[in-house]
């Protein structure tokens, strides 16, 4: 006949509980997790914030240059004369943007003063 041989039962003994490795465990693992959440989730964010944002400002760019020559050739379509003409008209209206844009960029405000 075979005899069964039982594990002994452990008695506590020591000064740690028997369940100390199961609790340094789940610790370590909720430490690791906050860490986590505070450094990696906000940059993450950042990075997916850069890359989104150079995205869209190449899209803008491109939707810009499009648009401009869009408008040439459609002005110069209705416009009578050369292109010299409409060159003429949108490098009027740019200039005169790129003076008012210029002179907002060096205003004073009245906290400046």
């Amino acid at each position: 006949m075979a005899h069964s041989v039982e594990p002994p039962v452990r008695t506590h003994t020591g000064p740690l509980p028997d369940q100390w490795p199961t609790q340094a465990t789940d610790a370590i693992v909720t430490v690791v997790g906050k860490v986590r959440d505070r450094t990696t989730e906000p940059a993450i964010t950042a990075a997916r914030a850069v890359v989104y944002g150079l995205f869209a400002a190449v899209l803008g760019v491109v939707a810009a240059v499009l648009a401009v020559a869009m408008t040439i050739r459609i002005a110069n379509n209705y416009i009578p004369g050369g292109i010299w003409i409409v060159y003429l008209v949108l490098g009027a209206i740019f200039a005169i943007g790129g003076l008012f844009l210029w002179s907002k960029a060096f205003a004073t405000t009245p906290e400046d003063s």
